[in-house]
């Protein structure tokens, strides 16, 4: 598929000046991070792992690695940092963080805050046997393209919500995953 390029040095420029608008007020207490790598190249890349089809909650789906803040971290930031250590070996002190998005809700009843992160293109990832199955890089200018993404209305316990879908490669991208990359993308405002 034919996509206009996008440089780091615009994605960068793009995600500093552009500021994201403020979500509303959040139902969840509970905090959760995750990393956004974006691959330092001249055509950027974005890295997303697929979960472990033994876990017992998102078997299977694309993700960022993060999780849970829990006692020992400083700061959300902090959380995406060590659960991208722990889950793809991506070390705290290769990410070069330019920024957070503001939070989600997840369905599990956590608030979901994104911090997105330069990684340079030579890292070994060593992915978590126990809770990820697979490691792939998308291009980024392609993770970006509004057009890839499509509505699904859900209604669930008297609430609905729009959940968005994708497919890169033979990888099914949705929900919090699919929403976060759109988010993006519409933050930076990149129309290929």
């Amino acid at each position: 598929m034919q996509t206009t390029e996008l440089s780091l040095d615009t994605f960068l420029s793009r995600f500093q000046l552009l500021r994201p608008q403020v979500n509303k007020a959040s139902l969840n207490q509970r905090q959760a991070a995750v990393l956004v790598p974006i691959v330092r190249r001249p055509e950027p890349g974005l890295l997303l792992t697929q979960r472990s089809a033994q876990l017992r909650k998102h078997a299977g789906q694309v993700a960022f690695p993060g999780g849970a803040v829990d006692d020992t971290d400083a700061s959300l930031i902090a959380a995406a940092l060590r659960e991208a250590q722990e889950e793809v070996a991506i070390p705290p002190e290769a990410v070069d963080v330019i920024g957070v998005l503001p939070p989600v809700d997840s369905v599990t009843g956590f608030q979901v805050t994104p911090v997105v992160g330069i990684i340079p293109p030579n890292l070994h990832y060593h992915a978590s046997q126990d809770e990820v199955a697979a490691v792939f890089e998308m291009p980024l200018a392609e993770a970006l393209r509004l057009g890839r993404y499509h509505p699904l209305d859900i209604h669930r316990r008297g609430n609905s919500h729009r959940v968005w879908l994708s497919w890169y490669q033979h990888y099914f991208v949705w929900g919090m995953t699919a929403g976060i990359i759109r988010e993006l993308a519409l933050q930076i405002g990149f129309k290929p």
